[in-house]
């Protein structure tokens, strides 16, 4: 009897408080608690604990920045910072400086969250994102090239850690590591996503945020995912880097080992066992490149891929001209068209391929693909380009990074992001119903990611930020963060590299050079109940 009465007591005493303060004002006092101190604060009172569930329920990307020169130092700022307000992280995402130990870093990170939560650290060419200190968006680019006094306007010190945590309303995530044996497993990778997802939602992927060692050739698994899953898939990410992670459950027996995988993948899948209340979260993804074609096309003759420098040498020809060419005579007018006396430029081929492809789950089939390989030199008898996959005559056309073409394809995007804005804004359904209500509540971006070539950021553009402007101008205050890399993955139709022409304009291209990769995230609220 005394239980009840004091239970009643604590509901009568719930209802006054709420009544005293309101609930408007709790729930925004509750949102400004750091992530530890809104948890333990749910215990308080049944009144709390409903405020702070929905608190916990809303999309929330968060994302801080710390050039701290101690790792320790850095790693508690920047976690410090995306703990600061409530948030139930479903990921962990972190990248830092090359003057960093990565074990040690995945060892100071995964101790500040629970260990069922999937964490990926990686070492990158810089990172973007909110600084901790001066709460300013910061481009912070690492020194990696050899000629040091060439670069001499880029960062000295390589100490930096950016960490990104999420939760993201309607999905569930989960991490599919790529294992290597004697060879990629490249099938089970493919067919664990597949049966992941399948097995969460019923459908494919929503998307795949992607990781893959630089020593390693990705373009054959991206171009298995490309088949297996179609553009509605997201899949977006780091094709040259060196990461570990830490699994979730589901996948305990490699947790907080150092990956001896060639990749890693977030799979995000739509959540069919969401409870009442939560929405649907959805990924946009868009692209900015930054190569034109120059000279005319060639077709691949007496390739032999050499292995033990990992590149390719061929010979080639062209319509006009019926006899083989060797690297000197296919290179020297294209450096003449460029103005480049001294073959310091750097290029890339763009070879276009028909390959049969083939998946448990999807039909054979026929596909163009396009890949792009950097150019490494041309002697009097080949030339070399870098990886491999090239076979005889393939067609190929040369690109080089084109500055107009890299802001213009920039200012593409910021409109594209505009586009997104007005639509998002609008109501889905924005008449009132014959009671009065409103059927459904406004979308809104809620948080965004981008990879950027370590070639482009302010040593290419000389000021900061240009990569980012298109998300930062389009949605001021929203959280946003990134990575330079050293290969940019977007799968998807990009005719954009055709440069006008229709021919294979659903050429298929997943591994980008010189570009800019956006993942912009948005939420829409569930229908409010009619009356």
């Amino acid at each position: 009897m005394a239980a009840k009465q004091r239970q009643k007591l604590t509901m009568e005493t719930e209802t006054a408080t709420m009544d005293v303060i309101g609930e408007d004002l709790l729930h925004n006092i509750l949102s400004r608690l750091p992530a530890e101190s809104c948890a333990s604060a749910a215990c308080v009172s049944r009144s709390w604990n409903l405020i702070i569930n929905r608190l916990l329920t809303l999309p929330n990307l968060s994302s801080a920045l710390s050039c701290h020169p101690c790792l320790q130092g850095a790693v508690d700022e920047a976690v410090d910072k995306v703990l600061a307000r409530p948030i139930r992280p479903q990921f962990v995402i972190a990248s830092i400086g090359p003057s960093f130990d990565l074990q040690e870093a995945q060892c100071l990170i995964s101790d500040r969250f629970s260990s069922d939560i999937p964490i990926i650290t990686s070492i990158s060419c810089g990172i973007f994102g909110q600084d901790t200190n001066t709460n300013e968006f910061e481009e912070v680019q690492w020194d990696t090239w050899e000629d040091n006094k060439a670069h001499e306007d880029l960062r000295n010190e390589d100490e930096g850690v950016l960490v990104t945590v999420g939760f993201l309303p309607g999905l569930t995530v989960d991490l599919i590591p790529l294992k290597k044996t004697r060879g990629l497993m490249t099938e089970n990778f493919v067919r664990s996503i597949r049966e992941r997802s399948f097995s969460r939602s019923g459908s494919s992927p929503m998307g795949i945020l992607l990781f893959s060692d630089e020593d390693i050739d990705i373009k054959p698994v991206l171009a298995k995912l490309d088949y297996a899953f179609s553009s509605e898939t997201a899949i977006v990410g780091d094709a040259g880097s060196k990461f570990v992670y830490q699994d979730g459950a589901a996948i305990s027996f490699y947790n907080s080992r150092v990956s001896s995988s060639a990749a890693v993948a977030l799979l995000f899948s739509r959540d069919t066992d969401k409870p009442p209340g939560v929405g649907e979260t959805q990924f946009h993804v868009m692209l900015s490149t930054g190569v034109s074609p120059i000279g005319p096309k060639y077709k691949a003759v007496y390739v032999k891929a050499v292995s033990h420098d990992n590149s390719t040498r061929l010979m080639a020809t062209t319509d006009e001209i019926d006899f083989n060419m060797d690297g000197e005579t296919i290179l020297d007018p294209i450096y003449d068209e460029l103005g480049d006396h001294t073959h310091s430029r750097t290029l890339y081929v763009g070879v276009t391929k028909m390959r049969k492809c083939t998946s448990r789950h999807v039909d054979t089939n026929w596909i163009f693909m396009r890949e792009f390989q950097m150019v490494l030199r041309g002697d009097y008898e080949y030339l070399y380009v870098h990886g491999d996959g090239i076979k005889s005559y393939d067609s190929f056309q040369f690109y080089h990074a084109n500055s107009d073409l890299t802001r213009a394809s920039c200012n593409n995007v910021s409109n594209n992001m505009k586009l997104l804005k007005q639509d998002l804004n609008q109501l889905t359904d924005d008449h009132s119903n014959s009671n009065g209500s409103i059927g459904m509540q406004k979308k809104s971006v809620f948080g965004g990611m981008m990879f950027a070539c370590y070639g482009r950021g302010k040593l290419f553009f000389g000021e900061p930020n240009v990569d980012a402007s298109p998300f930062l101008e389009n949605f001021p205050g929203v959280t946003f963060s990134g990575t330079f890399c050293n290969g940019e993955i977007a799968h998807g139709d990009f005719s954009l590299y055709e440069n006008g022409s229709k021919e294979h304009s659903s050429t298929r291209c997943s591994l980008h050079e010189f570009s800019t990769v956006y993942l912009v995230m948005s939420y829409t609220p569930p229908a409010l109940p009619q009356l």
